[in-house]
């Protein structure tokens, strides 16, 4: 197997939009968690506006991750952020991850950085980068953001909760807060025990939510 590379990609990657598609929304339904949806068209405008960061093994995907700029400017996201199965459990989630980080403070570097993730990996990886914990309150009011959830499973839900809460954690990084020391907030057990009992409740509520209708 050849060695895998990041690239910023461009026009020249649209052919492997539709594969990306496809290999997100298979990654959602075998781990059971909502997803929003993106379209090939859709990665292909990140990739031509040169925010999206695609990982190559020779002419094979391995990899991929796009930049969402909201609010002017004043906040980024890293989404789609996923691995082909042939290239899982080789840390290239971290690395693909590190780089679109990295890359997206060079590119807006007074944006503060935010994502929305029901995975523990990704908190994980997130929390390494500085990242913290955050109420959806600090996070972007840009409608179009929230817009983007209507294809998830568990729209209802942030709906029902008035944009405040869902099975997501909401994590935010501030480049003001550069110069202050990482706190070591992540905790794995903690974190999936919470988790938990978020889901019950959570779900409990949607399934109120359903028989009410």
């Amino acid at each position: 197997m050849e060695k895998v590379h990041l690239i910023i990609a461009n026009k020249d990657h649209f052919a492997y939009a539709q594969e990306i598609c496809e290999v997100i929304s298979d990654s959602a339904k075998i781990r059971g968690t909502g997803i929003a949806k993106r379209t090939p068209e859709y990665i292909q405008t990140k990739m031509l506006n040169g925010n999206a960061i695609i990982a190559l093994s020779g002419n094979q995907f391995a990899g991929f991750c796009y930049i969402e700029v909201w609010g002017h400017e004043k906040y980024v996201a890293h989404s789609g952020l996923i691995v082909h199965p042939s290239f899982r459990n080789k840390g290239l989630a971290k690395k693909i991850k590190e780089f679109t980080f990295n890359y997206s403070l060079k590119k807006y570097p007074t944006s503060k950085v935010f994502g929305i993730t029901t995975g523990l990996a990704v908190m994980k990886i997130n929390s390494d980068l500085g990242y913290k914990p955050v109420t959806f309150s600090e996070l972007t009011d840009d409608p179009k953001f929230w817009a983007g959830c209507k294809t998830c499973t568990n729209y209802d839900i942030l709906t029902s909760k008035d944009h405040k809460m869902c099975l997501c954690t909401g994590m935010l990084y501030d480049p003001r807060n550069i110069a202050k020391k990482k706190d070591k907030w992540y905790d794995k057990k903690v974190l999936k025990r919470l988790k938990k009992i978020k889901q019950t409740m959570l779900t409990n509520n949607k399934q109120l939510l359903l028989w009410k209708k």
